[in-house]
């Protein structure tokens, strides 16, 4: 009860855990992109942070780190507060002006902004600072993104989807195996991958 009643859910009593629905009948989730622990560990302690979960979002769901950061360049207040009132995509865009920034930025920051309607703890929430929550953002490639629907969608049109089923893949065998891949594993990793997309299922 006092953990539904942190994340808004209506009609939990009781201290037991159970299964709670978090979306209507018929409707389609977002799965493991509002799940908390994900949400949270990727947020600064005082905000979000639409540059880490993009970043979380190309490492672990693409398999496409981005490179670290320039060294010298300076990252964003930690609180997220301007002195001069920008916003935190106003600050990001001032951010990404600067051209050994873009390259990076101009991917991570549209996924990270999808997941901005869920707060720094992954409470769903709809306005920011007294401002409606913004979470729209455009690709290098042109295509759109808009809230945490709209970047799973993405995730499984077909340019994404190999690469998801790539990490996926991935990290499900680094797990089985114990130890990282290197380029003796790739027909390994290749053959798991054409398996998922003939079947995209992992029960068998």
């Amino acid at each position: 009860e006092p953990l539904a009643e942190h994340y808004g859910i209506p009609g939990v009593r009781g201290n037991r855990m159970r299964k709670v629905r978090l979306v209507e009948e018929g409707e389609t989730g977002t799965g493991i992109l509002r799940h908390a622990s994900i949400l949270v560990s990727t947020s600064n302690p005082t905000r979000t942070s639409p540059v880490k979960r993009g970043k979380w979002v190309l490492e672990v769901l693409l398999d496409d780190a981005p490179p670290p950061p320039p060294p010298g360049i300076s990252g964003l207040p930690e609180d997220g507060i301007s002195p001069d009132g920008l916003t935190l995509r106003e600050q990001l865009l001032l951010h990404r002006a600067d051209p050994e920034c873009a390259a990076c930025h101009i991917q991570m920051d549209a996924l990270g902004f999808a997941l901005e309607p869920f707060d720094a703890v992954g409470r769903p929430r709809i306005e920011v600072g007294g401002r409606p929550v913004d979470s729209l953002g455009e690709l290098p490639d042109g295509r759109t993104v808009d809230g945490p629907r709209g970047l799973r969608d993405v995730l499984l049109e077909q340019q994404d989807r190999r690469r998801f089923e790539r990490s996926l893949a991935r990290h499900l065998a680094t797990y089985a195996l114990g130890r990282g891949l290197d380029r003796r594993d790739e027909p390994m990793l290749g053959g798991l991958v054409d398996n998922l997309q003939e079947e995209p299922t992992l029960r068998r």
